[in-house]
């Protein structure tokens, strides 16, 4: 059964990025929309033995990817619409930590951020018109 949830969750990604690089930039930003936004985490999981598992996202995750113009551009739209969004840049990858992390993104004024990718959590509409130009991730 699917549900149709009033809100979207969508990570745009640079298209330039390697394998890993993208799961490493989805982590780190699935991560930020949890703590921005931590209704949106559902009911602990188990399974049939009873092993517990960790609760997750309430609702889906849309991985979408475009060119650095569509990242900024989906980016500044947030930025605003008023929304707080988790971020991650090119620098972030030659950091070893968190306050290394904000370091480096602190050391940018906000329209020099060489963004490789930005999570957006809105209502549907407004997420949709947020992130226009990107497409479905391959």
């Amino acid at each position: 059964m699917s549900s149709r949830f009033d809100t979207k969750i969508v990570i745009v990604l640079r298209d330039d990025l390697a394998g890993w690089q993208r799961l490493n930039v989805t982590a780190f930003l699935s991560s930020g929309v949890a703590a921005t936004v931590p209704e949106l985490i559902g009911a602990p999981y188990a399974d049939a033995d009873g092993t517990a598992y960790a609760p997750m996202f309430r609702q889906p995750v849309v991985v979408l990817e475009g060119d650095a113009d569509t990242v900024r551009a989906a980016h500044r739209r947030a930025v605003d619409r008023g929304l707080v969004v988790p971020v991650f840049t090119a620098d972030l990858f030659a950091t070893g930590g968190d306050e290394e992390n904000r370091a480096a993104v602190a050391a940018v004024p906000r329209d020099g951020l060489d963004l490789v990718g930005v999570a957006v959590h809105a209502p549907r509409n407004a997420a949709d018109k947020i992130v226009k130009g990107a497409r479905m991730a391959a």
